[in-house]
């Protein structure tokens, strides 16, 4: 049985990647998700901020808007407990490479195309393997337009693509006016990768004492419908490989994303719930159904869902809203 899949150039043993999370803050915790069958390790995100600020400013940064980001800080244990510094994450992506036989992802999350963009290149003479772009950004103002914030994105990749020559994705979240025509851009622009899609965390209010309060929900396997829809959609349209995160906890999840037409599959929440170990239960999972379905690689089935594999196209458009909503029906 054959779980080969390739991603950013890289050959993996299987497409089960664990994204960006707390559980890659220590070479142990990665070291048990090898053990487990990870394929590849995305490391935790270095910020910006974390960059930008004087260590005396680092824990207001991480303790305002917590949820903020597009990983859940509430996991992570107090600052006086760990290195978060910049220089301490790029000596843990050496140690990760030291221990792990697996492809180590460095992770950098900003907005600006500013000198945090420098450590990249740290990164990469650190030994990881490829870099993941996550361009956490929530435009507020009304004078910005969408291009605008496409440019963004736009700068902010070949800023790092000047830097590095290891493989790039960039992680998008699904919020734009034409997801299409962005990856598109992405795509002639050097994108290695697309990391469908990033998770915004949003606030809450606390009634009792009216103020606005950081609030996270890991993912649900519904959650999977959205980067299914834009994986099936995108696969074959770029050249960029396609990462799906987002709702991925079961074989069956990793098995239609795969057939939507995605590279690899990324795990956070499910991983997070579970522990290493259900990376195992998944992969054996994976196995049997192909098995019982008479497929003998990943590769055979990738992209025979797509939206330009599929007898209805339409069935990934707004022909699939009309379908939906019919097919529904109330019982009391």
């Amino acid at each position: 049985m054959d779980l080969k899949t390739s991603y950013l150039g890289m050959q993996l043993k299987n497409p089960i990647v664990p994204s960006a999370s707390p559980l890659s803050h220590n070479v142990d915790s990665m070291k048990r998700l090898e053990d487990a069958g990870a394929s590849a390790i995305v490391m935790y995100s270095l910020f910006e901020e974390q960059i930008a600020h004087e260590a005396e400013e680092l824990d207001h940064y991480l303790a305002y808007g917590t949820e903020s980001f597009a990983e859940s800080l509430t996991y992570f244990p107090e600052a006086a407990e760990y290195n978060v510094g910049p220089d301490e994450y790029v000596d843990l992506v050496r140690k990760a490479k030291e221990a792990l036989s697996i492809p180590v992802i460095g992770s950098l999350n900003g907005i600006t195309s500013g000198g945090w963009i420098d450590y990249a290149k740290k990164i990469q003479e650190a030994g990881a393997d490829a870099l993941e772009l996550n361009v956490y950004y929530i435009p507020t103002d009304p004078n910005l337009s969408g291009t605008d914030v496409e440019d963004r994105y736009l700068e902010v990749l070949h800023a790092v693509k000047r830097s590095v020559t290891i493989p790039v994705a960039i992680k998008l979240s699904p919020f734009f006016s034409s997801l299409a025509h962005l990856a598109h851009r992405l795509d002639l622009a050097g994108a290695d990768g697309l990391v469908l899609f990033n998770r915004f965390y949003q606030p809450d209010i606390d009634l009792d004492e009216l103020e606005v309060v950081p609030n996270v929900l890991l993912s649900t396997p519904h959650e999977l419908r959205l980067p299914l829809r834009w994986v099936a959609i995108l696969h074959g349209r770029v050249k960029a490989s396609l990462a799906a995160t987002t709702g991925i906890h079961t074989a069956e999840d990793v098995l239609k994303m795969t057939m939507a037409g995605a590279d690899v599959t990324m795990m956070c929440s499910a991983l997070l719930k579970h522990g290493p170990n259900h990376i195992t239960e998944v992969l054996s999972t994976v196995r049997d159904w192909m098995v019982e379905h008479e497929y003998v690689s990943l590769e055979q089935m990738r992209g025979s869902m797509s939206q330009k594999s599929v007898a209805d196209p339409s069935a990934f458009e707004r022909a699939n809203y009309m379908r939906a909503l019919s097919s529904f029906s109330t019982h009391k």
